[in-house]
């Protein structure tokens, strides 16, 4: 290669890099440039039960709700029982099928609870190692792998929910609740 044809790569990769910087930079995608906050926005996380919770999300956790866990079901036709019965009189919901989504309900609730309180200890002892000052990449490494078990559990208990709660509706109530809910004409 010659001088110029190197000038030439070298302008056309900085360039490049240039636009993919560009591209990233503010998109919340946590790739940019940018997207490490300020030192002073972790202010007062020390003080948290869980580092990794606020308080919102330790309550939501615990009383076993969604939390965005189970919306590749819910938008996809698979609708959840607690918005099932919010709208059960618009989607003509017969006393059995309330019945049935009650109870398909009352059993998540429970799961997701236990399942929450069991992703929150896990988090807990995440952070205890550190706290302790005796963190080292083994136990770390365990701990995540069992805080991540169960947020999955936590995650599942909403899925397989919404897996047993479509089949209880008519092709008509799932897609009488698709446009209720707002998500077009996603229906199994």
């Amino acid at each position: 290669m010659n001088a110029t044809t190197i000038r030439i790569a070298l302008a056309a990769l900085l360039i490049g890099t240039a636009g993919a910087v560009a591209q990233h930079k503010g998109s919340g995608s946590g790739s940019g440039l940018d997207s490490h906050p300020p030192a002073a926005s972790y202010s007062g996380f020390d003080k948290r039960k869980v580092a990794s919770f606020s308080d919102v999300d330790m309550a939501a956790m615990l009383d076993g709700r969604g939390m965005g866990f189970a919306l590749p079901a819910e938008i996809n036709g698979y609708p959840g029982p607690m918005h099932v019965l919010e709208l059960a009189d618009q989607l003509g919901l017969t006393p059995v099928q309330r019945s049935a989504m009650q109870q398909l309900f009352e059993r998540m609730k429970v799961r997701a609870q236990q399942a929450g309180a069991r992703y929150v200890a896990a988090e807990q002892a995440v952070d205890q190692a550190f706290r302790s000052g005796n963190a080292n990449a083994f136990i770390i490494a365990d701990l995540v792998r069992e805080a991540d078990q169960r947020r999955a559990e936590k995650r599942l208990a909403h899925l397989e929910t919404h897996l047993e709660a479509a089949p209880l509706l008519t092709a008509e109530q799932l897609a009488n609740y698709a446009a209720l809910r707002g998500y077009g004409k996603n229906v199994q």
